[in-house]
């Protein structure tokens, strides 16, 4: 009886452990969602991201093909860090590349640029 009462509890305490993991995205929701789409307006507004002229993406119209397709970003680009420096100025891993250093020339803000990043981990 006690080996049942024990498992029970334990038992239950797993379930209101997973339970309440799974309302952490619930409560930080909101705002993350925002942000969300506002980076994707901003990856595919002609006039600032730009990103569908020379990627695909999913849901994107007319996508370009000089770039990669942007899938699978957060693994891809697990240290933020190296995604945020790739947009900011691509040229330093790349002296070649034709994308454009979006922070460098200030083609984006640094609060733009992460919202893109944003987006793109969800992708």
């Amino acid at each position: 009886m006690r080996t049942f009462a024990g498992l029970t509890a334990s038992a239950l305490s797993a379930l209101v452990l997973v339970g309440s993991i799974t309302l952490l995205p619930a409560v930080a929701g909101a705002a993350d969602v925002e942000r969300t789409k506002q980076g994707k307006e901003l990856a595919f507004n002609r006039k600032k991201g730009n990103c569908l002229a020379c990627h695909m993406i999913a849901d994107g119209v007319s996508p370009g093909d000089l770039g990669p397709p942007l899938v699978a970003m957060k693994g891809r680009f697990p240290d933020r860090a190296k995604l945020r420096a790739q947009l900011e100025n691509p040229m330093v891993n790349n002296p070649d590349t034709a994308m454009p250093p979006f922070g460098k020339f200030k083609i984006l803000s640094d609060d733009e640029i992460n919202k893109i990043i944003d987006y793109l981990y969800t992708l």
